[in-house]
């Protein structure tokens, strides 16, 4: 008989930030190693209006969206509760270590067992009691990395790790010549070297990867004098980014995009000569896979960024507190002498990241978890995965 499986997520379709992504992934990913499953889909921040409208007897959507926010989460609750006491699914899993407890509460109660996804940050240091118990209860925390893992190792030490990491849509995101519009927007010149960073700017966040490029810039300039370094992306740390890069009289050389909507997003990264975001804060960093499916050189800190750029063998990693490093290493992808001859053939850079991320990488991966859980369901659908 298919299997039964439910899918909690904090949202799929008002707002695309990387949890949100990496959940629409996994739905399609069980959608397509699971194509007989019944998969009923529970999203806490949803309006109504954005769920979709079209026919599929194998998907169905629940939201909370609508539901005023003070009392959100505890509608969720009811809401995903209610209804796997109800249906029994041979699987819960979860996108957000924060649900974990309600789905450690079922466990208990009705004996349903329940995976979650940790991320970043979120589930590396968890000071609320009720969702490290709800993570130790799991029977399988898919960690997006193996830096995820590892740090959850170290704060939890929990025994039921394992690692399902980010993709992305390579469809989208295709090795192309620098887009004249974007050139005319932002006054640059096809020759003109450009960084970029595509980051949330959140002020309460401790570190951010954007100051680290700032400071290593005037270094940068010394070499390559006409840089310009651009950030795409808003948050409420806007106001204290544009006094640093006054106070540092960066202004001619750095633009602040703001928001970019996704359909222009690939553009973007055509227009850079270098992506770089060396983050403490990623736990994996989808925006590192999407610059090299555009060909594009990506530096990455060394906390962060190693899964997505394999180690080194994709990028450049740097200590990301270190801006000397980071200043010399863009100097070198900037001047084509940075030693990893990789970088530079955009076309085989795409193929790498593709093989080991892609979308078809991600199933195989999703099918081998599946298989384990689910083996009275579940054949293997290897054969039949859609290409990346």
């Amino acid at each position: 008989m298919p299997p039964t499986l439910h899918l909690w997520t904090p949202g799929l379709f008002d707002f695309k930030g990387g949890i949100q992504t990496y959940s629409s992934f996994l739905l399609e990913g069980l959608q397509t190693v699971l194509p007989g499953a019944t998969l009923r889909v529970f999203t806490l921040h949803d309006a109504p209006a954005t769920l979709p409208t079209d026919a599929n007897t194998q998907v169905s959507y629940h939201t909370t969206g609508s539901v005023p926010t003070r009392l959100r989460a505890a509608a969720f609750a009811a809401q995903t509760s209610r209804a796997a006491l109800g249906d029994r699914p041979d699987l819960i899993i979860t996108t957000h270590v924060n649900f974990t407890p309600v789905a450690h509460a079922l466990k208990r109660l009705a004996n349903l067992p329940y995976w979650g996804v940790a991320h970043g940050f979120e589930a590396w240091e968890v000071a609320k009691p009720q969702v490290r118990r709800g993570m130790a209860g799991a029977d399988k925390i898919l960690a997006v990395s193996g830096f995820t893992r590892d740090r959850i190792r170290q704060s939890q030490s929990l025994q039921n790790l394992d690692i399902l990491p980010n993709t992305f849509d390579s469809r989208r995101f295709q090795v192309a010549p620098k887009p004249l519009h974007l050139l005319k927007r932002y006054g640059l010149r096809p020759d003109q070297p450009v960084i970029l960073t595509v980051n949330r700017l959140a002020a309460g966040e401790p570190f951010h990867s954007y100051d680290q490029i700032l400071a290593a810039l005037p270094t940068v300039q010394t070499a390559l004098p006409e840089v310009h370094y651009l950030i795409v992306g808003k948050g409420d740390d806007r106001p204290r980014l544009e006094r640093l890069i006054a106070d540092r009289h960066l202004q001619d050389c750095v633009t602040l995009a703001g928001f970019v909507a996704d359909d222009e997003l690939p553009d973007h990264y055509a227009l850079c000569d270098v992506f770089a975001m060396p983050s403490q804060l990623e736990g994996f960093g989808i925006v590192y896979l999407e610059a090299m499916a555009c060909g594009r050189p990506v530096l990455a800190g060394l906390d962060g960024g190693q899964d997505a750029l394999n180690h080194g063998e994709l990028g450049a990693l740097v200590d990301p507190e270190d801006v000397a490093a980071i200043a010399d290493s863009l100097v070198q992808m900037l001047t084509a002498t940075y030693p990893n001859p990789l970088i530079y053939q955009p076309q085989a850079l795409r193929q790498r990241a593709i093989d080991a991320f892609g979308q078809q990488a991600f199933q195989r991966r999703l099918a081998t978890h599946l298989t384990a859980q689910l083996a009275p369901h579940f054949q293997t659908q290897t054969d039949q995965l859609r290409p990346a």
